[in-house]
């Protein structure tokens, strides 16, 4: 009988070894691609891909869509991946669901094929796993262990089949065991990211104190409610402005704009939170804007653009 789709996971003996500093600083380019070709093959057997499934692909796609969001609005300069593969000298290779690398920049064309401690000069600062039909052995014993004794200072696990989330520490310099991270009304605190993280409506989420984290599709389902809204708004203030002929043209003005003026203090409070600084040509051309259309549509595509000028491309 064939092993159920859950077993599918290369053991951690099977996968390769990672070169020392020196052994990688005397591979040439071609070799040390060579090498990480290895390394993908054996990261990416389409058993194991399959057995995950699509609900472990959103979760772990959505948790650094919010944290990228958040850290590009912030200006926070924190490395973000997403199953990039990770190679500590001399250890098997890995490649966590999530990592992040505090102070060091997110280049928009990101060029790295794997994280390369002996290349970077440091290892990472956080590790998050999404664990749905995957091993739980691996992400709640043994991930713990090894992650701890690679220095990486957090680790968290997002069980999505338990609705939990698992938070490990290390407390102090040079410690190579975790510490389990004890929840506070529900939420466990990422000293790494600055932000807690807790299981709400069935999903992982992430809160800047008080405030809760959105991913894209979040925002663009509330910036099409305000839109409805508005919408909606203006035609209440037409059908009023039907009922009495005398006022008709004074409501209609009104309430048109209204709907502007809500649309652009809609669309430049969205952009200064995703672009900042913002640059004041842009500024100014969000304001002087006066067509009703033409602010929904660039509101919607804010939420999507990597520059501001991007907002009022075709």
């Amino acid at each position: 009988m064939a092993p159920p789709l859950t077993a599918m996971e290369p053991p951690l003996d099977e996968l390769p070894i990672a070169p020392s500093v020196e052994e990688w600083r005397a591979l040439s380019p071609a070799d040390r691609l060579s090498f990480l070709e290895t390394v993908f093959d054996a990261l990416s057997d389409p058993r194991r891909v399959m057995s995950e499934g699509q609900q472990h692909k959103k979760a772990k796609s959505r948790a650094l869509d919010m944290l990228t969001l958040h850290f590009g609005a912030t200006g926070r300069v924190i490395y973000l991946a997403e199953e990039l593969t990770v190679l500590y000298p001399g250890e098997r290779t890995f490649s966590p669901d999530v990592l992040a690398v505090v102070d060091v920049p997110q280049p928009e064309d990101d060029q790295r094929l794997a994280w390369v401690v002996a290349d970077e000069s440091r290892g990472l600062d956080l590790a998050l796993e999404v664990l749905h039909h995957g091993d739980r052995k691996k992400d709640l014993v043994k991930n713990v262990e090894r992650y701890a004794q690679l220095g990486i200072p957090e680790y968290f696990v997002y069980d999505r089949m338990r609705q939990q989330v698992h938070g490990y520490r290390l407390t102090e310099p040079g410690a190579r065991r975790y510490q389990r991270i004890v929840p506070q009304f529900g939420r466990h605190h990422s000293t790494v990211l600055g932000l807690d993280l807790v299981v709400e409506s069935g999903r992982l989420q992430f809160y800047y104190g008080m405030s809760e984290l959105f991913g894209s599709d979040d925002l663009i389902r509330r910036l099409k409610g305000m839109v409805e809204n508005l919408e909606i708004k203006a035609d209440q203030n037409q059908a009023q402005a039907e009922q009495a002929l005398a006022q008709a043209e004074q409501a209609r003005v009104q309430a048109e704009q209204a709907v502007i003026t809500t649309l652009r203090q809609a669309l430049l409070a969205f952009v200064e939170a995703r672009f900042t600084p913002l640059p004041d040509d842009v500024r100014a051309r969000l304001l002087a804007e006066g067509d009703p259309s033409t602010l929904q549509r660039w509101l919607l595509r804010a939420a999507t653009v990597g520059t501001p000028d991007e907002i009022f491309s075709a």
